[in-house]
């Protein structure tokens, strides 16, 4: 089980509280994991990457085993700790202003 933590914001969107098991079959990608994701809880669908494109949404970043993995390829393989359910893979919401 892929073991996902969400930020409050989308958590109270999936109406889910802590974080999220996910059952991710074949490769543990991302892209992989985001599918899981939103075909489970379908109103996160265009919140955590865009409808079309689905490209990663701005102001969301993606870590995984305590690394910035926002800008690799969705389709790299997550590190085996994420894949194996031993770390989270993490959401998380970026703060802006000035």
């Amino acid at each position: 089980m892929i073991r996902v933590i969400l930020p409050p914001h989308l958590r109270t969107l999936a109406q889910v509280d802590g974080e999220v098991l996910l059952d991710v079959q074949g490769r543990v990608t991302l892209r992989s994991v985001l599918d899981a994701l939103e075909t489970r809880y379908p109103m996160l669908r265009g919140t955590i990457r865009d409808h079309v494109t689905h490209q990663r949404r701005p102001f969301l970043r993606f870590f995984a085993c305590e690394e910035d993995i926002s800008h690799e390829s969705p389709d790299t393989q997550l590190p085996e700790a994420v894949a194996s359910g031993a770390e989270p893979l993490f959401i998380v919401g970026a703060i802006a202003g000035g």
